[in-house]
């Protein structure tokens, strides 16, 4: 008998140590990953192109890679200019490097201070709630129904020598809405869980509620939504720089670069000038959308399981 209450007893003890954890946000990124080819494809890429890029920019001085060459003007490739030269005699490699860093550099940055401020406005506005949440709603609204573009090319132009973190900051203007909506949104239902009104009958401060335990339950909602923004966000930038209301014209630009399609000799006979910036802009926003959606049925698995 009293072997078989020191095995019995040997079971009770063991069992909570066989209870498996529940998987990681970055394990299920992982499995994802590892489930969806074109993903896991697209991170190595991605991963390949920045490195290529960053690390090839760093040996590129702006200031010689934009010196006009009267003798080398619209020049075709060749082993000396290896993605031929531009209307100005410039070698188009380096204004690739440059141009692409410089977009995403734009991007990731508008990306993340707009997460930032969309962050701490939605939090204040989904964990106070009543007036205070009216009140930010109402800004909220407003702000979305003016036309983003309309203001942003108007902004561009009445500011003189505007630099490439004067444009960061007049894009994040409006890039935050979409931001503090969704993680209002999700405040507002974690604010009803027992977690959170425990805290508050213990008198845990508002602060260490919201940034300690409401913002870590919905972070991975949140990385997914920046991860798609940053594509968007290239996207607009380059559509931008296009239109000619980006950055200014001697820094470059993948959309500056994409802009010599718009004369239709350079459409028709000179490829070399635009074809490899869309190509490039293309393949980036592809890959962020595939990571992106690998990393949104990540955060819905982990979801259900919560």
């Amino acid at each position: 008998m009293e072997k078989k209450k020191e095995k019995s007893s040997d079971n009770v003890h063991s069992a909570p140590a066989g209870l498996s954890q529940p998987p990681s946000f970055l394990e299920l990124v992982g499995k994802e990953l590892m489930q969806d080819r074109f993903a896991l494809i697209s991170l190595h890429t991605l991963i390949a192109i920045l490195i290529i890029v960053f690390l090839g920019a760093a040996f590129v001085s702006t200031p010689d890679s934009m010196k006009i060459n009267l003798a080398k003007l619209n020049n075709a490739p060749s082993a000396q200019y290896l993605l031929g030269t531009d209307a100005s005699g410039r070698d188009m490699v380096p204004q690739l490097l440059l141009g692409a860093r410089n977009s995403f550099l734009i991007a990731f940055g508008v990306t993340l201070l707009g997460g930032m401020v969309g962050i701490l406005v939605g939090l204040c506005a989904g964990f106070y709630g009543g007036k205070v949440d009216h009140a930010i709603m109402r800004v909220l609204d407003f702000i979305s129904m003016l036309p983003r573009l309309m203001f942003i090319i108007v902004l561009v132009s009445l500011i003189p020598n505007y630099n490439v973190t004067t444009f960061i900051l007049i894009i994040t203007l409006f890039s935050w809405i979409g931001d503090a909506r969704l993680v209002r949104a999700k405040t507002l239902q974690q604010g009803s869980l027992d977690y959170v009104q425990a805290s508050k009958t213990l008198g845990t401060s508002n602060i260490i509620i919201m940034f300690r335990e409401v913002l870590p339950n919905i972070s991975s909602l949140i990385i997914v939504n920046l991860t798609l923004n940053l594509a968007g966000n290239m996207g607009l930038e380059t559509g931008l720089t296009f239109l000619g209301f980006g950055l200014p014209f001697d820094t470059p630009s993948l959309g500056t670069l994409i802009g010599y399609a718009a004369i239709p000799e350079n459409m028709q006979r000179r490829w070399w000038q635009w074809l490899p910036a869309s190509l490039l802009i293309f393949v980036m926003m592809l890959c962020i959308n595939f990571l992106g959606q690998a990393i949104k049925r990540a955060a819905d698995s982990k979801q259900r399981a919560a």
